[in-house]
């Protein structure tokens, strides 16, 4: 079916607000629209102070979303994000006390300061929208959204991210430094406080939530799934990698391209939109061979070669 004009007005709209809070970085805010729009998580892995937070604040506040932010560091225990259960005494009973996670976009800053304990406090969340306290499951707010940041260079009290969590970060990227005119620009405009102070919101998390259910019918032809199906597949073939792409990486690139595809205003899906997002959905879920990183070999280079091997479609008749 053809892709709604009011839908693609409203997102506009969101993406609009979210670059004059960010400036000089269209394309990241694209692929976190995107993210966004196909139900997906984000890992924005980037040195301090380059936006990563203000981004997210301001995403949730041009929606009108429940916003929470998690502050992560090795003292924070799974409760203090899942929620705990808090006896009554005139009642007698137990009552549950949601935590952070509650929310429709949560932040887990600096993920990777957290133990492994505590991140695994988030694997249910991430998968199943929900969370198990003493037996019982409480459901989350839809739509939900957990952006995590991590810094690559601070490698002090910090833990790695197992493979299992990584695997339900739909997209994974990196704003970068802005260039010298963008940052004189951001200089004057933030004269007078932060710029997420000054936005409106655009738009209801509801109508996020139809949007969402609109990407899903945007149209996936065959010969564009087998192409997307022999990228995925070709990283578990690659003698470079130890670990390739897991079938849940197959469901959240094909969801992905979905979503790229609406946020162009088409009702179907190009190789192109294959292409462009199979460094944000893939690089992170290949693990390479330790020789392979002595030989400086990186993900980038072995999805640039996978990407040069694998036969584009031609035709996609629908």
């Amino acid at each position: 079916m053809p892709v709604s004009q009011e839908s693609i007005n409203i997102i506009s709209s969101v993406r609009s607000n979210l670059e004059s809070c960010l400036l000089g970085k269209e394309f990241e805010i694209q692929i976190l629209l995107t993210a966004l729009l196909a139900g997906g998580h984000v890992l924005i892995e980037d040195v301090p102070g380059t936006g990563k937070t203000q981004l997210i604040k301001a995403l949730a506040k041009t929606m009108q979303g429940d916003y929470r932010r998690i502050q992560c560091n090795p003292d924070i225990l799974p409760s203090d994000i899942t929620g705990v259960s808090v006896f009554h005494p005139r009642d007698e009973q137990f009552y549950f006390r949601p935590g952070p996670v509650m929310t429709n976009v949560l932040l887990a800053d600096e993920i990777n300061r957290a133990t492994t304990k505590t991140q695994s406090a988030l694997l249910e969340v991430m998968e199943e929208r929900s969370v198990t306290v003493d037996g019982e499951t409480h459901q989350l707010p839809h739509p939900f959204m957990l952006c995590a940041t991590q810094n690559p260079i601070d490698f002090e009290g910090t833990y790695m991210l197992p493979e299992a969590q990584l695997d339900r970060f739909m997209m994974k990227l990196s704003l970068g430094y802005p260039d010298a005119a963008t940052e004189r620009e951001l200089m004057f405009k933030s004269k007078h406080g932060q710029l997420t102070d000054k936005l409106r919101p655009v738009t209801h998390m509801s109508t996020i939530a139809e949007i969402q259910k609109e990407t899903q019918d945007v149209f996936l032809g065959e010969p564009v799934a087998d192409y997307l199906l022999g990228i995925t597949r070709a990283t578990r073939e690659h003698p470079s990698v130890l670990l390739g792409a897991s079938p849940r990486a197959t469901l959240s690139f094909m969801n992905a391209v979905k979503a790229f595809a609406f946020l162009q205003g088409r009702d179907y899906v190009l190789p192109d939109d294959v292409k462009t997002l199979a460094p944000y959905v893939l690089s992170h879920r290949i693990l390479l061979r330790p020789e392979s990183r002595l030989d400086k070999t990186t993900t980038a280079t072995v999805l640039e070669f996978i990407l040069r091997q694998v036969k584009v479609p031609v035709q996609m008749g629908r």
